[in-house]
């Protein structure tokens, strides 16, 4: 059974019996241990919790051209950035990572691709790299910290275009250890300013006590 493309750049790939998600790529050296088949690299939903979204139905709303620009604020040593790589392979990924060792394995990816472009600073304060980011369409965000709402908040103001769709990846343990996860999420998702709510869902069996998110910014 050939490749099926079920969004953009997105394919159901048929290996050992099962169906399993993959991407496309010029690059045909693993980044985190990845099978490659014919150029097409297997999407681990337990290594990325875009993958995992996309298997539990969140490709409404997720329409990423091939030449989209994206700001992915956690971008760690590169497992998601590298698919979402693959997808917007005329654009651009503005890879934000705050800490030094993880970015010196995102620099090894940027070096064999394009359009990742490397920032090593803080997402809680977006203005430190207002002069190497443009208006993007999407705001991705994956950091495990208490005010992540609010930094996704912050992103989306500044840089995420009228329309344009923020997909935050909620770590409810990150936020309030206590709580039970859908109080911290029924409580956080209130805090999200200038962005309208479009759906929600949680990424069990996959990952646990995490929610994903996507919101629209408001129109201008």
């Amino acid at each position: 059974m050939p490749p099926v493309e079920i969004l953009p750049g997105v394919y159901l790939l048929e290996t050992d019996g099962q169906k399993k998600l993959a991407t496309k790529s010029h690059d045909l050296e693993p980044v985190y241990g990845e099978r490659i088949i014919n150029g097409y690299r297997l999407w681990d939903p337990t290594r990325s919790k875009l993958a995992a979204l996309l298997l539990k139905g969140g490709g409404r709303g997720l329409h990423l051209s091939r030449d989209a620009k994206v700001l992915y604020l956690g971008a760690a040593t590169g497992t998601t950035v590298s698919h979402v790589s693959d997808i917007v392979t005329d654009g651009l990924v503005y890879a934000v990572e705050f800490s030094p060792r993880a970015m010196r394995d995102l620099i090894r990816l940027c070096e064999r691709r394009e359009n990742i472009v490397p920032i090593l600073a803080s997402a809680a304060r977006p203005e430190g790299y207002c002069v190497m980011v443009e208006p993007v369409d999407m705001v991705y965000q994956d950091i495990a910290q208490r005010n992540q709402v609010e930094i996704a908040s912050l992103n989306s103001e500044r840089y995420l275009k009228p329309g344009g769709v923020l997909i935050l990846m909620m770590k409810t343990r990150s936020i309030d250890v206590t709580a039970t996860p859908n109080a911290v999420y029924n409580s956080e998702i209130k805090k999200l300013a200038g962005l309208s709510l479009s759906w929600s869902v949680d990424l069990l069996p996959y990952h646990m006590d995490h929610w994903a998110v996507l919101a629209r910014k408001f129109d201008s």
